[in-house]
């Protein structure tokens, strides 16, 4: 008995996910009624989340929440702490974290104001993020070039775009690459006045979205091929780089900047216009970045940070033993 082909995917998918979630069969249980392997079954109920069939929203303690909350803003001197629950699937935990944000966002959003827009997977999740939002007369604006990663969508204008949509907004593309092979590109691209005239806003922003990337050989501006191995490493093992704000911004574990041979090969707004922007949300899901994130909070620069339960407490613990 094959039911998939009888019926409209989207009727299959609703029929499978109120299976699963309201009465709460197993998924093997799916698999034998619908005819289906089991494994299928569990590719379109992550494809019922994707389409907005089904919202998944963490909802924790408020003593759990404000107590780390609590704990990061005495440490850091930051507005706020965006703890979403552990989850075992990385792309899960990068949508819960991103649902917090998203939710932030709706709720903090004014007429007038701008948000200077990054790249990134934690930061396209927060774009992707689905539900319905109040319209906001405001723009998103991108604060960095656009870049490319076949299969992931990461550009800072398709997100930004995206964000537009989502509270019936405007947005503003930065028409200039996010990737340039050295300092002398990148000062021609941002003498042209279309792009310097972009970037001039951006830094005007209200509110910041920007990743935090951890340093390593294999890390994702590695995979973007913006930095070789050999240069990620030399910063790792020679200059003390632990991590980067939105890409490009290196730092030490005190959260000083460092300047390495990666610099100046990025256009976007740098550490420094970042820093003069009211409200920097930074957004790191991942369980490896907790290191990353410590130093980014201890540059100064980011005024809200969103990661998972797991990253907080080690964070706190390595704060505590004075890492």
């Amino acid at each position: 008995m094959v039911i998939f082909e009888d019926k409209q995917e989207s009727e299959l998918l609703t029929e499978i996910a109120v299976a699963y979630y309201e009465y709460e069969q197993t998924q093997e249980e799916i698999a034998q009624r619908f005819g289906l392997s089991r494994i299928k079954v569990g590719r379109l109920l992550k494809k019922a989340r994707a389409e907005g069939i089904v919202e998944i929203s963490v909802k924790y303690h408020p003593i759990f929440s404000s107590r780390i909350e609590q704990q990061f803003v005495n440490h850091f001197g930051i507005k706020r702490a965006l703890i979403a629950l552990d989850h075992q699937d990385e792309e899960e935990q990068r949508r819960q974290v991103a649902a917090l944000v998203s939710n932030y966002l709706s709720s903090t959003l004014k007429n007038g104001m701008t948000v200077a827009v990054g790249q990134g997977r934690n930061v396209a999740a927060i774009a992707s993020h689905v539900g319905v939002f109040p319209e906001k007369q405001c723009k998103f604006i991108c604060g960095i070039g656009g870049t490319q990663r076949v299969g992931e969508i990461i550009d800072a204008d398709h997100i930004s775009r995206s964000l537009a949509r989502k509270f019936s907004a405007t947005s503003e593309t930065l028409y200039a690459p996010a990737y340039v092979e050295n300092s002398e590109l990148k000062r021609a691209f941002t003498q042209n006045r279309v792009i310097k005239d972009t970037l001039e806003r951006a830094a005007k922003a209200d509110i910041a979205l920007v990743g935090i990337g951890d340093m390593n050989e294999n890390c994702y501006m590695v995979q973007l091929g913006w930095f070789t191995p050999q240069e990620v490493t030399y910063a790792t093992l020679n200059q003390g780089v632990i991590g980067d704000i939105a890409g490009y911004g290196f730092f030490d574990i005190n959260g000083n900047p460092i300047d390495t041979t990666m610099n100046d090969r990025v256009i976007g707004l740098s550490i420094e216009e970042l820093r003069n922007i009211p409200c920097v949300i930074a957004i790191a899901s991942e369980n490896t970045k907790a290191t990353a994130i410590l130093g980014a909070l201890r540059s100064g620069v980011i005024d809200i940070i969103a990661t998972s339960a797991s990253n907080a407490r080690t964070i706190l613990s390595l704060q505590q033993n004075k890492i």
